[in-house]
């Protein structure tokens, strides 16, 4: 079979940017042979994929921007790259654009501990942050799952969350300053150690903006002080939807966990196999809660939230007597994705939010939506705050089964708007969900975003053809629609 001849525009293109990059930054920062760039084709959303031009690894701020001023100058899109570890394809590289990758610059530059806060280059992984503090009884509150991989600047670009992020926030609730490269390479910091409550918060605007205004290289984070304890307790359930009626009744009596977690029955045989964490094989739902606090604060919880779920029909309800029996009960929730792989070849994993009334409806329909296109569906979520986590099994081997995954997905996520909610809590909105974005906004609503976008990126160089189903070109009044990435995204391939 002959294979396809290389584009000669793209190739010289390629070549004069390469060359651009190579005379202004330190030996080994640029990669653009083919084999080079093959770990950069990308993210963790692992359907499609497709070549980036060429891939910088600056090591510096400065470096970053002098990048960003000769792209800025040439003209070529760049995306924007933490830890690959993003799950709505916002990092998937442009065919014709430059991928500039943050891992390198993964410094902890500062702990300062009397003002609890720590100064960090964006390639510092989550967890790392609370390992090093831990010594001093501080930690780092957001916890997402992947946690043990992913870095500070995409957390703080997807405005990442946790299974603590009902009682300590996300991202955007711990964050104190920012240093940023727009995207004509000029460096600006918003915010700092001190409160930063005047004019606009362009730290709220920049923190989950999915690298479309600008490119993180430096982050304040707040340290917290380690509760004085900490317990968590399981509860079984013979329904998933008496274990959401469960979380209403505890918010509704007026707790707040410091976390509240669901796992159906899929995922608890799916993990129980994989980590071991003592869960019940064989139960239909189980919901993990936990409070932290003052000692005497926290057992009048646990009581008082006993009752609550021995009402809601908690068939069984275990309590951890020790910080190891805490650990062990998260280091199942904590590694539910993964263990995915003992029961499905692959998975297509959804992120939505809802209120948390509708959580017995929602999970009802997705399980008819299960039935309907004949796929699993295993269940984990933040049930706390309402954001869901339905991981789709199927196997991408067999003809027409991505494409189902996809068709219901699809259906989820509408499903999660026309109840109230919204379109992502956590993941971000990336290609997998851009064409959905006018189901949830308006036609005033995504104009509005576009003149933000605009406002820090007038030529539109940064991560284009993500988040927005519409683009507007910042300068004229016309509109290019872009639909299934075929516009931005001409050579892109499915796995």
């Amino acid at each position: 079979m002959e294979l396809p001849k290389p584009d000669p525009q793209r190739l010289a293109k390629k070549e004069q940017t390469a060359q651009a990059l190579l005379a202004e930054l330190p030996s080994g920062t640029v990669l653009y042979a083919e084999e080079d760039l093959i770990a950069y084709q990308c993210d963790g959303v692992s359907a499609y994929r497709q070549t980036p031009m060429a891939v910088v690894l600056p090591g510096s701020t400065g470096e970053v921007s002098r990048a960003m001023k000769i792209l800025h100058e040439l003209q070529i899109p760049v995306v924007p790259w933490g830890a690959g570890t993003g799950l709505s394809g916002g990092a998937l590289p442009l065919a014709d654009g430059v991928t500039i990758v943050l891992a390198r610059m993964n410094k902890i530059l500062e702990i300062d501990y009397e003002n609890r806060c720590a100064v960090l280059e964006p390639g510092v992984t989550n967890l790392r942050i609370s390992e090093a503090v831990r010594h001093k009884d501080f930690y780092y509150a957001p916890d997402p799952s992947s946690q043990i991989a992913c870095s500070i600047g995409g957390n703080v670009a997807e405005n990442s969350g946790g299974v603590h992020c009902l009682k300590y926030g996300v991202t955007t609730n711990n964050l104190l300053g920012l240093e940023v490269v727009l995207a004509d390479g000029e460096v600006m910091r918003v915010g700092g150690k001190g409160m930063d409550d005047a004019a606009y918060d362009l730290m709220g605007v920049l923190t989950g903006s999915e690298g479309l205004l600008a490119i993180v290289t430096e982050v304040t984070v707040r340290l917290l002080r380690k509760p004085e304890l900490a317990r968590a307790m399981l509860a079984v359930f013979d329904s998933v939807e008496g274990s959401g009626q469960a979380v209403a009744d505890i918010i509704a009596g007026g707790m707040v966990p410091a976390g509240m977690e669901i796992m159906d029955k899929l995922a608890i045989e799916a993990t129980e196999e994989y980590a071991q964490s003592g869960y019940p094989v064989g139960a239909e739902a189980i919901l993990l809660v936990e409070f932290d606090g003052p000692e005497s604060e926290v057992e009048y919880l646990l009581g008082k939230t006993g009752e609550v779920l021995r009402k809601a029909g908690a068939t069984e309800i275990r309590v951890s007597s020790s910080e190891e029996e805490r650990l062990k009960l998260w280091a199942g929730r904590k590694a539910a994705f993964p263990a995915m792989g003992r029961i499905s070849p692959d998975y297509y994993c959804m992120d939505g939010t809802i209120p948390r009334a509708a959580l017995p409806r929602v999970l009802g329909e997705i399980r008819r939506l299960s039935d309907k296109y004949g796929l699993r569906v295993a269940n984990v979520f933040h049930a706390g705050d309402g954001n869901l986590h339905p991981l789709v099994l199927y196997d991408s081997n067999k003809p027409g089964e991505l494409e189902k995954a996809e068709d219901m997905g699809t259906e989820i996520l509408k499903l999660c708007v026309d109840v109230g909610g919204v379109l992502t809590g956590e993941h971000g909105v990336g290609v997998e969900k851009r064409d959905l974005m006018s189901y949830q906004f308006g036609e005033n609503d995504l104009d509005a975003m576009q003149r933000v976008k605009c406002s820090f990126d007038a030529d539109s160089l940064l991560n284009p053809g993500k988040m927005f189903p519409t683009l507007h070109r910042c300068a004229e009044l016309g509109k290019m629609h872009v639909h299934g990435g075929k516009l931005l995204f001409p050579d892109i391939e499915r796995f």
